[in-house]
């Protein structure tokens, strides 16, 4: 299985949060864990991003 990973900027913009929302979320281990990729460099998951997505969803 091949897993795609997505930048910062792709996963604010598909799930609407902030920044500050997103390390919030990280911080309470509410979130998908990152992806280190450098020092200045974090990457996500796509298909963890996409069940977060759709679990937030299924709780409205």
């Amino acid at each position: 299985m091949a897993y795609n990973l997505i930048k910062i900027n792709e996963v604010l913009h598909r799930c609407a949060i902030s920044k500050a929302t997103l390390y919030r979320l990280l911080e309470e281990k509410n979130f998908p864990s990152q992806v280190v990729l450098s020092k200045r460099a974090i990457a996500f998951y796509e298909h963890e991003i996409e069940d977060w997505i759709k679990t937030r969803m299924r709780r409205q």
